[in-house]
């Protein structure tokens, strides 16, 4: 390779690693503690929902598809009606809905609260309200979408638990709202498993995921559960 042109690949790389370092700054994983009130773990429990918008749904997802007792998680629009629900329109920001992710987990292996935690640590960043990393508007918002009373209280009280410990540089702005949700298209299901390399997942999502691996060890699974199933091979 000639040396400018082995010159020019070494800038550029600088430059990607520069970029990604200061793109994933703003969603730097922190380490908090577990909520204090919290759901007990129950034998007889059938599975449950949780519902939690936090940026561009492709890291959301990631990130709980690698959670144990996670035994499904879709990427979707919560928040504003069906008619609208599709990625063209709610890119605009008016629509009322957010970016978010459906998480259906079984609750003998992991709790409401349990999953908050891993939301608020290394999902995003639970300060920014209508941003996250390189994406901004009210479609990108910070958001619990509480299936009911008790959800609700979870949430509430673990907010308030963390601002109390000042976890974080400045409050938490994540709200509170109930909406229906909406699978998003299928092509945006999986993102981060079928597109490992795409420039936006290497820089803003595969960091998260591995925030997951080191920071909560004990209910990370190597292998992520997937809305579409992988192909067999012809054959097997």
């Amino acid at each position: 390779m000639p040396r400018q042109a082995s010159t020019f690949r070494t800038a550029i790389v600088v430059a990607l690693v520069a970029l990604q370092s200061s793109a994933h700054a703003a969603e730097q994983a922190v380490r908090i503690p577990a909520p204090a009130f919290d759901d007990q773990r129950s034998a007889t429990s059938s599975p449950a929902i949780a519902v939690f918008a936090g940026g561009c749904f492709w890291g959301v997802q990631a990130v709980f598809q690698h959670v144990e007792g996670v035994l499904k998680a879709v990427s979707g629009y919560a928040g504003g009606s069906a008619a609208n629900a599709k990625y063209e329109l709610v890119g605009n920001g008016d629509t009322g809905h957010a970016e978010a992710v459906h998480i259906v987990y079984d609750p003998t292996k992991i709790t409401y609260g349990r999953l908050l935690q891993i939301f608020f640590s290394v999902a995003h960043d639970p300060t920014q309200l209508n941003e996250q990393g390189p994406d901004d508007g009210p479609q990108y918002r910070s958001t619990i979408f509480v299936e009911n009373a008790q959800q609700r209280a979870i949430a509430e009280r673990y907010i308030a638990q963390l601002d109390a410990a000042e976890a974080y540089p400045r409050k938490i702005a994540t709200t509170l709202e109930h909406a229906t949700f909406y699978a998003a298209e299928a092509y945006h299901q999986d993102y981060l498993e079928r597109h490992p390399t795409q420039p936006y997942v290497v820089i803003n999502d595969a960091p998260k995921v591995r925030d997951l691996q080191a920071l909560f060890a004990d209910v990370y699974r190597p292998e992520p559960v997937l809305v579409m199933p992988r192909p067999r091979m012809l054959g097997l």
